[in-house]
């Protein structure tokens, strides 16, 4: 048989994405084949005079599932096990998908079934039921369902163009990465750099057949050299690297340059944003968020950085006198890791012995137990995509499965770097049947060497802790329809709450007692060491909320000013943003946005400043723990009740409020952060 036929791993149903069995020649003819199934449904489902929400919305949530559910282990796949025939299968599904999502969120047969449907059906539907309907009804005016035939033809056009140049900045960003090797043959180099990543060079040196030690890119050694390596040319190096990664400067410069690429997705989304008659795509993608116009946004930051302005012009000239000397860019990291130890005494690295993955893992799934009344458990005989893959199960205190989550840890070549949660399947509870949400959870911190575990920093734990609170949010959802449970549907800039909630248990004296464990006598870590550990939260915290507030107002400024006339102006606005902001020097070659994937290849394009918003929203919520403990049984069932189960069934800025009893207030971050308001 052909890939193409029954044989076709992507397509047999199975309850779990078959890892083991699915190859680069199976994609191109699943995603076809599955998206003709489903053109062919949908035009019954158009041509039905008479549709109900049985028999319209409900198969069509269907279709949305299994579709969903064909193309997640080919893009996680892509991300995490990247290869050039996936890349070519991959990306020649991206018109496909793209030319059926649009024709189905610009079929007016379809809008004028779900306006028929509300307006009969209406009164006897449940909440969220409506909120099916709402939400779906206000995406096909942004598609554009509304639009005369030549128009409408044209947003197609450029979703599908701008589908395949988000996937090619993320391919230029990846092998610029893997392209950058750095050989080192003077040991002195090496100083104060974490001795593991140092082994896993010189292994690399040796494989290549060179003396020495072979350095990548990969974003934990990255960390390790500008943190704690004592040679500077070596930071500098690293930074170089780092910063011009996919640009027209730097070790690689124009090799994978992204420098035309970003030109056309700001000029493509702003073209598409006006098709719809919006000014701007910041205008266009602030049309389903709790903040509702630019200037709001604006303001917001603009808010923090007059908050954290001050601060951080003292936290720099701390820096620089602690330092004895002006400081360049890529001295900031390390000399801000000498300056904590010496006023904290605690190292990342010094606390990477005292946070063996393992212990880790288990204290982490400890907290969620005890919050929200689950039981997390491993499980064997599951097909995985790597041996560094596992999988778990989250069951309820009886003991039934609700939910499960794999966990990819470390580090790799040919793995997109950063950390992420990603919907492997969404919940689903209809006719076709029920469905329990599964996770994916993705890392980079180092991997194990020799007999030792998994070594975390804070960073890294901090780091989980977040990406497992989406994957909570993802995973305790109750709602029935695929488009709003879990993460669907959910304002953008308040998605990220459950995620930063999640991490303030980082930070607790309880947690720390559960996590740490030295990795070779399994000794605590000291209640003192814990105390300079939760001091360092605020430590710098001016520096960290401007560098944030850059990024968030650049990125809206990107899309809110855009000038056909003119281009993107990417780095013009970026030395804009920077005069107002920015009290830290920047290089004139640093070419960051060239890489910044959450804006060009993410979906936080004009919604950088979501980060910042929902920690607002994080602190708050965290607040009410600590007003009555941060394991208070009934906080924890308040907040699993109206937030992490409702999905996107319920406006989030109403969801908080029923939780908090009133509106989220700024103060709550100013003050985790020691942040005068």
């Amino acid at each position: 048989m052909s890939a193409g036929t029954t044989d076709n791993p992507l397509l047999d149903d199975a309850p779990l994405p078959r890892f083991d069995a699915i190859r680069p020649e199976h994609v191109e003819p699943a995603v076809s084949r599955l998206i003709a199934e489903q053109r062919l449904r949908v035009a019954q489902i158009e041509a039905d005079p008479d549709p109900t929400f049985k028999s319209a919305i409900e198969p069509l949530e269907e279709l949305h599932h299994r579709l969903s559910k064909v193309w997640s282990p080919i893009g996680h796949l892509n991300a995490v096990m990247n290869s050039e025939p996936l890349r070519a299968a991959y990306n020649a599904c991206l018109p496909l998908l793209s030319a059926y999502r649009t024709d189905l969120s610009q079929s007016e047969r379809l809008y004028r079934a779900y306006v028929q449907i509300a307006e009969r059906e209406g009164p006897a539907l449940d909440p969220v039921q409506l909120s099916v309907i709402e939400h779906a009804l206000r995406d096909f005016r942004l598609a554009g369902v509304a639009l005369d035939p030549a128009r409408k033809a044209r947003f197609k056009a450029i979703m599908m163009e701008l589908s395949r140049l988000s996937a090619k900045f993320d391919e230029n960003v990846l092998d610029s990465i893997n392209a950058w090797s750095h050989h080192v043959t003077d040991p002195g180099q090496l100083a104060g750099i974490n001795p593991g990543i140092v082994e896993q060079a010189r292994q690399r040196a040796h494989e290549k057949g060179l003396d020495g030690w072979l350095f990548g890119l990969d974003q934990p050694t990255y960390v390790a050299v500008v943190t704690d390596g004592e040679s500077e040319p070596l930071r500098r190096a690293f930074y170089e690297a780092w910063s011009t990664r996919a640009s027209d400067r730097g070790p690689s410069a124009g090799r994978y340059d992204n420098t035309a690429v970003m030109e056309d997705i700001l000029r493509l989304r702003h073209e598409a944003a006006q098709l719809l008659d919006f000014r701007s795509y910041a205008e266009y993608a602030l049309a389903n968020r709790m903040a509702r116009t630019v200037p709001e946004v604006t303001e917001f930051l603009g808010d923090l950085v007059r908050a954290a302005k001050g601060p951080g012009a003292a936290e720099l000239a701390e820096l620089e006198r602690f330092a004895g000397r002006s400081l360049e860019a890529w001295d900031v990291t390390f000399y801000s890791e000498r300056l904590q130890q010496s006023r904290y005494s605690v190292s990342q690295e010094e606390l990477r012995e005292y946070l063996p993955l393992p212990r880790v893992l288990a204290g982490l799934f400890e907290v969620a137990e005890k919050l929200f009344d689950v039981r997390i458990r491993e499980r064997s005989g599951v097909a995985l995509w790597h041996p560094d893959a596992r999988y778990f199960e989250v069951q309820a205190p009886a003991g039934g499965a609700v939910a499960s989550f794999y966990l990819d840890a470390y580090a790799r070549p040919h793995k997109r770097s950063g950390a992420w949660m990603d919907d492997c399947i969404g919940r689903k509870s209809l006719d076709g049947g029920t469905t329990l949400p599964v996770a994916y959870l993705v890392c980079n911190s180092l991997p194990p060497a020799g007999d030792r575990p998994a070594l975390l920093t804070h960073d890294d734990v901090v780091t989980l802790f977040h990406e497992f609170g989406h994957g909570l949010h993802h995973m305790l959802t109750r709602v029935n329809y695929p488009s709003l449970a879990g993460i669907n549907g959910v304002a953008w800039d308040a998605v990220e709450l459950p995620s930063q909630f999640m991490e303030n248990y980082a930070w607790q004296h309880e947690v720390l007692d559960r996590i740490c464990a030295h990795v070779r006598t399994g000794a605590p870590l000291p209640r003192e060491k814990q105390r300079q550990l939760i001091a360092t939260r605020s430590f710098q915290a001016g520096l960290q909320t401007l560098r944030q507030a850059e990024f968030a107002l650049f990125d809206m400024r990107l899309h809110a000013e855009y000038d056909p006339a003119r281009g993107g102006r990417v780095y013009e606005i970026l030395q804009q943003v920077r005069r107002d902001v920015a009290v830290l020097r920047i290089p004139e070659w640093n070419r960051y946005p060239h890489s910044f994937g959450h804006i060009f290849a993410g979906g936080y394009a004009a919604g950088y400043y979501s980060y910042k918003w929902a920690e607002v929203l994080a602190a708050d919520a965290f607040g009410a723990f600590a007003e009555h403990g941060a394991f208070d049984h009934a906080t924890a069932r308040r907040f699993l009740d109206s937030i992490l189960s409702r999905g996107g069934s319920r406006d989030a800025l109403e969801a908080f409020v029923e939780f908090r009893g009133r509106k989220p207030q700024v103060t709550a971050l100013l003050k985790q952060y020691g942040i005068a308001a």
